[in-house]
């Protein structure tokens, strides 16, 4: 397979995409200090994608997905796992950055080239000359197309209550 035929797959993709929803992309940026006080974090947009699973789909590129945080306004408690206070701090981040209120963002996601896969870093994979997904780390590849197939029609119409 050539790159000239994923890239071929995700632009047929984009164009069934065209009026689905997006959600938004940021950048954790570790807070400053202005006159020696410490500023806190704030996620910065850089963008928007479709979210297609394991994969963020974007108007120019793909990439991988990260980690996905709502925003929330910062509030104080207790909590029982240091994870919990983490994901309270990046939604609080969130909120800082301008995400409004309940809304989600994607961080920590990383760029795909379709030029140079290489199944450590990235969920797609060239096997046979067929473009792959791995859709999780412990399940196994899937075609592309078929797999871009389920995720957009996923995407424009999801299943009652999700």
């Amino acid at each position: 397979m050539t790159d000239g035929s994923m890239e071929e797959l995700l632009a047929a993709a984009r164009s069934r995409l065209d009026d689905a929803p997006r959600e938004r992309l940021g950048e954790l940026q570790e807070g400053r200090r202005l006159l020696g006080i410490p500023r806190a974090a704030r996620i910065v947009p850089r963008g928007t994608a479709w979210h297609l699973g394991v994969l963020l789909l974007t108007d120019d590129g793909v990439l991988a997905t990260g980690d996905i945080v709502r925003s929330h306004a910062e509030v104080r408690r207790g909590f029982a796992a240091e994870s919990q206070r983490r994901r309270a701090e990046l939604s609080a981040a969130a909120a800082r950055g301008g995400v409004p209120e309940g809304e989600t963002v994607h961080i920590d996601w990383h760029t795909i080239d379709p030029a140079r896969l290489d199944a450590g870093s990235s969920p797609v994979a060239v096997r046979g000359g067929e473009a792959l997904v791995r859709w999780s780390a412990a399940g196994g590849y899937m075609p592309l197309a078929r797999y871009l197939d389920e995720r957009i029609e996923l995407l424009r119409h999801p299943p009652e209550r999700a």
